[in-house]
């Protein structure tokens, strides 16, 4: 299209008008210079157009896509913070994983708790070296079996003899010196302690497998 312009500014202009070649000495000379730079004003200004329209698409952005929002959300801990009412895990003894036992530091002193800092219990009624649990239907929800996460559990600053019966529910059990373990529902924070000796037949476990009494 703009080489067709510039064709038609140029036949355009190829007759100069007879009264400039009827002009004798320098009144003629700038007259031929004026129509000569008149010819050449389409052609410089397709050429400016050409290159302002080059110059639009090479600056022309290209749609991007609007970056996704990441929200960062910070996992807090599903028992809240630890308050020193309820004790602290030992710092050499941090709480592990489920399926773990470690000690921690509590109001009756430093005792084994489960992989979520939940204090650990002993059943009177239990028969050391058993093999199996006496707390069953009802007394199983209100003190749930401390569980391996395998037949080997990950323990941490514990003494005692460690091995597992198969629980109530099938699953295996962690013992501590042929001994069930188990939590209390009532424990709902790291470090609790209130299923100390109630009904006169639950107990704390001491780090060397002894009740705490």
């Amino acid at each position: 299209m703009a080489a067709g312009i510039v064709q038609s500014a140029e036949t355009s202009n190829d007759v100069l008008p007879e009264a400039v070649f009827r002009m004798k000495g320098p009144y003629r000379i700038h007259m031929e210079e004026l129509m000569h730079i008149t010819r050449l004003l389409p052609v410089v200004g397709v050429a400016l157009a050409a290159i302002a329209l080059a110059g639009c698409a090479a600056q022309t952005p290209a749609a991007s896509s609007p970056s996704a929002s990441h929200t960062s959300t910070s996992a807090g801990s599903a028992y809240g913070s630890t308050s020193s009412s309820y004790g602290t895990p030992n710092a050499s003894n941090p709480m592990g994983a489920g399926g773990s036992i470690t000690t921690a530091s509590t109001s009756l002193g430093t005792i084994i708790v489960d992989g979520t800092g939940l204090t650990a219990y002993y059943y009177d009624k239990d028969t050391p070296g058993a093999g199996t649990s006496a707390c069953t239907g009802g007394c199983a929800a209100a003190w749930p079996a401390i569980e391996a996460g395998t037949t080997k559990s990950d323990v941490v600053g514990v003494t005692g003899k460690i091995g597992t019966i198969t629980g109530v529910d099938g699953k295996p059990q962690i013992t501590i010196n042929g001994r069930p373990i188990y939590t209390y529902a009532e424990d709902t924070k790291p470090g609790g302690v209130t299923g100390e000796g109630v009904g006169g037949v639950w107990y704390a476990v001491n780090p060397d497998g002894s009740e705490h009494k």
